[in-house]
């Protein structure tokens, strides 16, 4: 069994996520992190034991010490931070969204392939055993005429933006906001799932600092219509749905699947109808959720490969396509935009 030495880079909360997930995995290898700041590197290192520290992003690219890097930086780091790291042989986890826009996606692709390297976007719900058994059992819906999925999450960091503190999660100059905090997770599934949509139709509320709050989008497909919904100034309950002439599949949440039914069409029975029983498809498993994505990634750097099938360069282009045609429509620009 070959270990992979990770460096990580960013030392926020889903770092930590990470690398719970991660150590469920003999494979990995925590080996260092990198911060700006030598008393943040340290604290870090010491919180999850990791024997090294860096406060150099070209230290830790040349270094030796390690094979691969998980990056999860401000998203308007990903591309410069992902394109340095390659082009000094390391392979890249790089945490969703891959980047502000979809022309720094196409410049990773490139870097990945001129570098021979493995690139991989960090986004978790497709890789797990749920997102599979929904793709197992897509086609008991038979045609499928509806996808629709809601992410809404009031942010905790929303009652300071009211307040006049802008904070990270809605500055625009870091490539921030609802869209690319959360409705991604709405529209990275439907991309795995079905491709890419032929016509977008997206609405929202832009807040003063220039980011989006939340946004509603419809997307027109052959034979087929999708809705998602995403927000970070209200809450939701509302689960995913995918319709069927046959069925229809429900996940609970489309950010992290804990639940899969298959509910059959309901049949009419002398005029009345039966009340459709849902069949319960959820996978039992006792690894954390992000455990999957590190498995997934060290998996394709084994056997030499430079993508996932599932989290593909190709879907990840898509998705920021498809991101920046919804951001267009709203008005929402980055700096990195130019």
């Amino acid at each position: 069994m070959n270990k992979i030495k990770f460096g990580v880079i960013g030392t926020n909360f889903i770092t930590d996520w990470v690398i719970a997930g991660g150590r469920q995995d003999e494979r990995f290898e925590l080996a260092s992190v990198c911060s700006r700041h030598p008393e943040t590197a340290k604290a870090f290192a010491a919180r999850h034991q990791i024997p090294h520290t860096f406060t150099s992003l070209e230290e830790m690219a040349a270094s030796p010490l390690i094979d691969a890097v998980y990056i999860a930086t401000p998203n308007y780091l990903h591309a410069e931070q992902s394109i340095f790291c390659m082009d000094h042989g390391k392979h890249v986890l790089c945490e969703k969204p891959l980047a502000s826009n979809a022309r720094e996606v196409r410049e990773m692709i490139a870097a990945a392939e001129r570098n021979g390297v493995t690139f991989m976007e960090a986004m978790k719900p497709t890789l797990t055993p749920n997102f599979r058994a929904l793709r197992d059992n897509l086609d008991r819906v038979g045609v499928v005429r509806r996808y629709f999925a809601s992410y809404c999450q009031y942010s905790s960091r929303y009652d300071k933006f009211k307040e006049g503190i802008v904070l990270n999660a809605f500055n625009p100059q870091l490539s921030n906001g609802a869209i690319m905090d959360i409705g991604i997770y709405t529209i990275y599934p439907m991309v795995v799932l079905f491709g890419r949509p032929q016509r977008i139709d997206a609405s929202g509320v832009v807040l003063s600092s220039g980011a989006d709050g939340q946004g509603a989008v419809n997307f027109q497909y052959d034979g087929m219509n999708a809705t998602v919904l995403y927000s970070k100034i209200a809450n939701s309950s509302l689960p995913t749905e995918i319709q069927g002439e046959e069925g229809n599949l429900m996940l609970d949440r489309i950010n992290t699947i804990g639940r899969v039914e298959f509910i059959p069409r309901q049949q009419p029975n002398s005029g009345k109808e039966t009340p459709a029983t849902a069949e319960d498809l959820s996978a039992v498993t006792d690894k954390d959720e992000y455990y999957y994505e590190i498995k997934e990634f060290i998996d394709l750097i084994g056997a030499g490969k430079p993508e996932s099938e599932i989290n593909s360069w190709q879907h990840s282009l898509i998705t920021l396509e498809i991101i920046d045609e919804i951001r267009r429509q709203l008005g929402v620009v980055y700096p990195a935009d130019k």
